[in-house]
């Protein structure tokens, strides 16, 4: 006999690979649910077997997400509805942040049942700094929309985290090595599963091992941060006074020359003084 849920939604957790992963309170949340709302139903059913139930499930995906929340939204005044993705945490590179938005709009409880997360999994066993980083999700597949996405990250200094399919992985590696530098990296798939692996290199070394050989199973790339910049040499400085003092008086030719250099403003404006002088 499973507790009677409060009307709402419920955003549950679900397992990427291992099905022992699958919290109690999921299973409860799950198996009280009135309706279950589902990317793919044949994996969701997988799921409900390992419980030894049958769920009550409706598909809720990006192809038919805006016909289907009016109606999903309606029912949480009187009924608990659970929003599941096919693997992990729903709404991180998955469908639901809408579904999200217009129940809150109408007034109704939302409550997440946290778990497994592919992104946070990758972050544990890659080895790379984790006290700042980004979500990227998938990058574009096409080659100039993808180098202009990299191309916007590439000075954000944080670890980064995408997901990325294996036929493409040796291509998207290349990729990040070109506009990020040849940057310490890890490929981790399969995580939670008989078969899991979390291999780190350069990312150059790595597009080359997968360049014969792309893997199977779900894949999670990490990418450290870049390295602290080389400081400016005295040259740079003059050079960036000299481009300055020919819009701008000396004391702001020198604040923005700090700025943006990372230089003391003082020993800048002596500077400043010098070459007008």
């Amino acid at each position: 006999m499973h507790s009677v849920l409060t009307p709402g939604l419920y955003i549950v957790a679900t397992p990427i690979g291992n099905l022992g992963d699958l919290s109690p309170r999921a299973s409860e949340i799950l198996l009280g649910a009135d309706l279950v709302a589902v990317e793919d139903s044949r994996v969701t059913a997988n799921l409900f077997r390992h419980l030894g139930a049958k769920g009550k499930m409706m598909p809720y995906h990006d192809h038919n997400a805006d016909a289907v929340r009016p109606g999903l939204v309606a029912r949480m005044g009187t009924e608990a509805i659970a929003l599941v993705s096919d693997a992990g945490t729903p709404l991180i590179s998955d469908p639901g942040f809408k579904l999200v938005r217009d129940a809150r709009a109408a007034g109704h409880t939302v409550t997440t049942i946290p778990g497994p997360c592919a992104a946070i999994a990758a972050l544990t066993l890659a080895g790379l700094p984790t006290d700042r980083f980004l979500f990227l999700g998938f990058l574009p597949s096409k080659l100039h929309a993808r180098a202009e996405s990299i191309a916007e990250i590439a000075a954000v200094r944080a670890t980064l985290v995408l997901y990325e399919s294996g036929p493409r992985l040796s291509a998207c590696l290349t990729a990040l090595a070109e506009g990020l530098g040849d940057r310490e990296a890890a490929v981790a798939r399969e995580i939670s599963k008989k078969f899991e692996e979390c291999v780190t290199g350069s990312l150059s070394q790595l597009a080359e091992r997968y360049a014969e050989a792309p893997p199977k199973g779900e894949i999670v790339v990490v990418v450290a941060p870049p390295g602290a910049p080389e400081p400016a040499s005295a040259d740079d400085a003059d050079a960036a006074l000299a481009e300055a003092l020919t819009r701008l008086p000396a004391s702001k030719a020198a604040g923005e020359v700090a700025k943006k250099l990372g230089l003391d403003r003082k020993a800048l404006y002596a500077r400043a003084m010098e070459m007008k002088g």
